[in-house]
C-alpha cells in the first residue's frame, strides 16, 4: 500500500494499482476516497468492463485484471466474500495485500485466513460509515483495522488511514470487533427495521430526542439487506446481544 509523506525534487512517483472487488454504492464510496492515491482497477458482476464508472475515480475492468493488482480490495456483501475469495485465488500476486470492508470481522478473517495462498496478506478492515454517514466527506470518522494475516501490514494500512485519509483508527483483534459491533450495529439496525415497520410514524408534535431517533433510523435507512443479514446473522455475537434486548424489553413492558 502506499506509503504517505513527500516526495524528492524531480522524482516522478508511479501510482500504485489497486483492485477493487465490488463496485456497489460503498465500492464506490471507496474509490472515490482511495483514486487521489491510485489507480483503481474495480470488477463487480454488474458493471460492464471497458465502460466508465461515470465518476472517473475508476477503470471497470475483469475480475483477473483487478485481483491481480498489489493491493486488492474486497467491498463485497459478507455472504459472498467465500465465492468471492476462491474466484480471486488463482489471480493474485504471491505478495498481494488483500484487504476486506465487511460489516463483521471473525468469519470474514478466518474465510481470508484458510482460503488464500499463504505468501498473500492479509488485513481485516471495518470502515465505521457507510454511503449515507460519509456523503460529505469521511474524515474524522472511524474504521476498525483487524490483524489476519502480518502485524506489520495492518499497521501500514492503519497509518495509511490516519494519515492519508484522517480516520480515527481503532486496532482490534477480529474478535474484539465483532463482540462490540453486535451491540454497536446490531442493536442499531434492529431497532431501525422496527421502527421502520412502524411507519407512517408522527412528524408534526414530535420532540428532540424522537427526531434523533429517526436520524439513527435515516443513517441505516438504505443499506443493503445483505447488510442487515451479515450485522444479525454473521457476528457470532450478535444473537446473545439480541435475546438480552428482548429480554429487558418483555421486563419493561411488564413494569
Amino acid at each position: 500500500m502506499t506509503e504517505v509523506g513527500g516526495k524528492a525534487p524531480g522524482v516522478t512517483v508511479v501510482r500504485e494499482q489497486l483492485g477493487l472487488i465490488g463496485f456497489g454504492a460503498f465500492g464506490r464510496l471507496t474509490a472515490r476516497h482511495l483514486s487521489p492515491w491510485f489507480d483503481i482497477l474495480a470488477h463487480d458482476p454488474a458493471a460492464t468492463p471497458g465502460v466508465g464508472d461515470g465518476e472517473g475515480v475508476a477503470t471497470v475492468t475483469d475480475l483477473a485484471t483487478a485481483a491481480a493488482c498489489p493491493t486488492v480490495v474486497l467491498a463485497v456483501p459478507v455472504e459472498a466474500l467465500e465465492a468471492t475469495l476462491t474466484a480471486i485465488r488463482p489471480h493474485l500476486a504471491p505478495a498481494a495485500l488483500v484487504i476486506d470492508v465487511g460489516s463483521v470481522k471473525v468469519k470474514p478473517a478466518q474465510a481470508m485466513a484458510d482460503l488464500l495462498p499463504p505468501g498473500v496478506r492479509i488485513v481485516g478492515t471495518h470502515p465505521l460509515f457507510g454511503p449515507q454517514s460519509g456523503k460529505d466527506g469521511i474524515a474524522g470518522l472511524r474504521i476498525a483495522v483487524c490483524e489476519v494475516r502480518g502485524g506489520k501490514d495492518a499497521r501500514r494500512v492503519a497509518a495509511f488511514c490516519r494519515r492519508a485519509l484522517g480516520l480515527k483508527v481503532f486496532s482490534v483483534s477480529p474478535e474484539d470487533h465483532d463482540r462490540e459491533a453486535a451491540t454497536v450495529q446490531g442493536l442499531t439496525h434492529l431497532i431501525a427495521r422496527v421502527l421502520m415497520a412502524m411507519e407512517p410514524l408522527p412528524t408534526r408534535m414530535t420532540t428532540a430526542s424522537f427526531d434523533r431517533l429517526m436520524q439513527a433510523v435515516d443513517m441505516v435507512r438504505h443499506d443493503s439487506p445483505a447488510v442487515f443479514r451479515a450485522i444479525e446473522r454473521e457476528n457470532p455475537f450478535a444473537a446473545e446481544v439480541r435475546e438480552r434486548f428482548f429480554a429487558l424489553a418483555d421486563e419493561a413492558r411488564g413494569r
